[in-house]
């Protein structure tokens, strides 16, 4: 039987039952990792991993992934479609099967899927049983079928609802907010995820939409891992292009890698096993860096590059940027999460493959292999010499044996007890240590802002004081030495002041540990304190209110107590329930805070309005035909809006002189915010009509809907003493035992690695040597920034 009729043959047959679904909503962590974020996210990728398996042998190219106003998924494919047909032992329709029996699939032979992602046939099933309701649609045998299911059990039969020409399969579904601690998905998150999905698949195209903002994507990556590392890449200085590429197939395994060497220091290698992200490698990484050191190696002793010592495989890696994908028939994961592939023989297969093929592209592309050799010989020195750094340190007792003078440790010898906070500061650094609980809690203050670890190499790093006495308190050692299980607080906790400095310096700390350090960020030990921005007074009642978000939602309440508010819907004055005047001061302090961004493009929010088309579309593009840039000042008929870049281009193309284009970030934002208006009848062009405050049912204000909010916070603010801190200096021992270390009350945020990519590109972005970069991101952002203390 030829293998194409083998894949044709997708039926009922191919459904095989291992065992039944076991009290998933009990215990949901065991299968989607965790009920928080992730594992509502989780939910979204088990369901795509089957669109994916489909296009991974040629049956599916499209996925669509919507998020709905009501904050439901789904996710359609034109893949062949679940099987509907009887299910021989089953005696039920094989989709029945699929969707509510555990370890139920067509992945444990190789006749359906010769590879295939969802190893463990548990995806759908898990998703239907952590799902308050669950749609599907399959399109198959010429006709439409459709089920609904309600936590996991079957709630209709299964119907033939209409004939269609096409297959594949949409499944549309509700996360039950029983087991989730939080329903509400994220773009970011989402898009991420897709966009890497569309890298490792050239074939594929997903379009992603989210119709709460109005937000579609549309991912296409023809050129695939090149286009990836590209894409990593692209706020480096690359040393040599294209990107390196291969694809070879043996025995039965897949293997594609591609990569490029930049400017930076530090290593970005993403390795992938039948799409799956293993973010803890395994033996296709280790197959790939032994590869990649053999290879350079041999090419630099054949042409006596190297002098005399080998480079060791830490020297090959520093500015690489790579990205590994194997296809693999029989994969073994380790857990449901699959963050580690463990087959043995892709280790020698991914080794062999890249020392060759590395070896002939270094062969062929000389003045490339000179780039890379001088880098890693740089490399090898930088290595020495921190060694020797490390070495020098070690004869002062520094990080062997003795603890830096600085460090206030704690009794408690358990790691798994112990907490370290890093105190920005030798002031707060001294009331920290006279609050802190001794037995567990203990103290490393730090002066000035340490190196930046985006733009040095390791033996620079290593000669800041500070970043040493880091080092030395924690225990792990660092570059080849480092070892995360030496580790002498598993709470390491980041504390700075809350102004410009403070963020300055605890995103150092941030780059130093993620650049240096990063298995202390993915096994969650790293945290940043949340000490209170605010001090209320209220009479003798005192309170301290944590950030700006809740102080709002205070002044809120307390200024609704005895006052109404009203405003205008279409001719009727309608009164504000609490919950609608909380959003639309929501909307309305966007508003504020885009009006402000506009101005300081020379940009008035009001006639801005005016300009949205009858499809609800702002201008994305503004040119002054003065010449002018965001602040200058031009007349209104010198100034020519564009609602899309083809606009753009076309102006341009009439012109003989090329004027710069000033990019309204703020129109999507402001588009969002007009249409959530609009559901309560106001309109764009109606921001000038008044809100009505009615003041313990005597007095009435009259006030415009952009200075709402800031009435409205005046209102709360009556009868408070409310002092804003800048610095963890203004609070005395007891006040930073009580808000910040107190185990009982203070508020911790651990920093997470949801997506290694972004993370890596944001470092580059905020830290790194380009400026372009920077500069875009902070116009890109700068209309969110509030209370700014400069």
């Amino acid at each position: 039987m030829t293998e194409h009729s083998l894949m044709e043959q997708y039926d009922a047959t191919n459904i095989q039952v291992l065992d039944g679904i076991e009290a998933v909503r009990k215990r949901p962590a065991m299968y989607i990792g965790d009920t928080s974020v992730a594992g509502l996210h989780h939910l979204v990728y088990e369901v795509i991993d089957n669109s994916i398996d489909e296009a991974m042998v040629g049956h599916c190219t499209r996925i669509a992934v919507t998020i709905h106003v009501d904050g439901t998924v789904s996710v359609e494919d034109n893949g062949r479609g679940i099987p509907v047909d009887l299910h021989k032992t089953e005696k039920r329709p094989a989709l029945e099967v699929v969707m509510t029996v555990l370890h139920a699939g067509g992945k444990f032979d190789h006749r359906s899927y010769k590879v295939s992602g969802g190893l463990h046939g548990v995806g759908v099933s898990v998703v239907n049983a952590l799902s308050e309701w669950l749609d599907v649609e399959v399109r198959r045998n010429n006709g439409i079928y459709q089920q609904r299911y309600e936590r996991g059990k079957v709630a209709s039969p299964l119907k033939n609802v209409g004939k269609t020409a096409g297959t594949g399969t949409k499944i549309t579904f509700k996360p039950d907010n029983e087991i989730f601690e939080t329903v509400e998905f994220d773009v970011d998150i989402l898009s991420n995820r897709l966009r890497e999905l569309a890298f490792l698949n050239p074939i594929l195209t997903i379009v992603f939409t989210d119709e709460r903002s109005d937000y579609k994507e549309e991912f296409h990556y023809e050129s695939g891992l090149v286009t990836f590392v590209e894409h990593i890449n692209k706020n480096k200085v690359p040393i040599f292009t294209p990107p390196f590429f291969f694809r070879k197939a043996d025995d039965d395994t897949e293997t594609e890698v591609a990569l490029q060497y930049n400017d930076a220091y530090t290593e970005n290698v993403f390795s992938f096993a039948n799409n799956i992200n293993t973010r803890e490698g395994g033996t296709h990484l280790s197959g790939f860096r032994s590869g990649l050191t053999r290879g350079l190696n041999d090419y630099g002793r054949k042409y006596n590059l190297l002098g005399k010592e080998m480079v060791s495989g830490e020297d090959t890696r520093e500015g690489l940027t790579a990205i590994i994908s194997v296809k693999v028939p029989n994969p073994q994961f380790e857990g449901q999460t699959k963050m580690k592939l463990g087959n043995t023989a892709v280790r020698t297969l991914v080794d062999r493959l890249t020392a060759a093929q590395f070896n002939e592209f270094l062969e062929e592309n000389p003045n490339a292999a000179r780039a890379i050799i001088g880098k890693i010989m740089l490399a090898a020195q930088a290595r020495e010499a921190a060694r020797k750094a490390r070495d020098l340190t070690r004869a002062k007792s520094s990080l062997d044996g003795v603890l830096p003078g600085k460090l206030a440790d704690c009794s408690n010898k358990n790691p798994a007890e112990r907490e370290l906070f890093i105190v920005e500061g030798d002031s707060a650094g001294g009331s920290c240590k006279q609050g802190r609980d001794r037995k567990f809690q203990a103290i490393l203050p730090l002066k000035g802002k340490i190196i930046n670890a985006e733009k040095a190499r390791l033996d620079k790093v290593l000669r800041n004081d500070e970043i040493r006495a880091l080092i030395s308190a924690m225990g792990t050692g660092i570059g080849d030495e480092f070892d995360s299980t030496k580790l002498r607080y598993h709470r390491l906790i980041l504390m700075a002041d809350a102004d410009v400095d403070g963020a300055h310096i605890r995103t150092l700390l941030l780059t130093f540990l993620y650049r240096q350090m990063k298995p202390l960020i993915e096994q969650g030990y790293v945290y940043i304190a949340q000490p209170p921005l605010y001090r209320v007074k209220k009479g003798k009642r005192e309170f301290y209110v944590p950030d700006d978000r809740d102080m709002s939602r205070q002044l809120l309440s307390l200024a609704l107590e005895g006052n109404r508010i009203f405003y205008k819907s279409g001719k009727e004055q309608k009164e504000c329930t609490r919950e609608e005047v909380r959003d639309l001061a929501r909307l309305f302090q966007i508003l504020e805070d885009i009006e402000r961004s506009l101005h300081h493009k020379g940009i008035y929010l009001r006639p801005f309005l005016k300009r949205i088309s009858q499809e609800g579309k702002l201008p994305l593009y503004l040119v002054r035909e003065n010449g002018g840039g965001p602040m200058s000042k031009s007349s209104e008929k010198d100034e020519v809006y564009f609602h899309d870049e083809t606009e753009l281009a076309q102006f341009f193309v009439s012109r003989e002189k090329e004027f710069p284009a000033i990019e309204i970030y703020e129109s999507r934002e402001l588009e969002r915010i007009i249409k959530k208006l609009e559901g309560y009848g106001l309109k764009s062009n109606s921001l000038e009509e008044p809100f009505f405050i009615i003041r313990n049912e005597k007095t009435e204000i009259k006030v415009s809907p952009l200075k709402l909010v800031s009435t409205i916070m005046e209102l709360g603010k009556e009868g408070l003493t409310i002092q804003r801190y800048k610095g963890l200096g203004e609070m005395n021992p007891q006040q930073l035992w009580e808000t910040t270390m107190d185990p009982k009350n203070r508020r911790l945020l651990r920093v997470n690695l949801a997506d290694a990519v972004r993370a890596d590109e944001i470092f580059t972005i905020l830290m790194g040597e380009a400026v372009e970069p920077r500069r875009d991101f902070i116009l890109r952002h700068a209309h969110e920034v509030r209370n700014l203390d400069i």
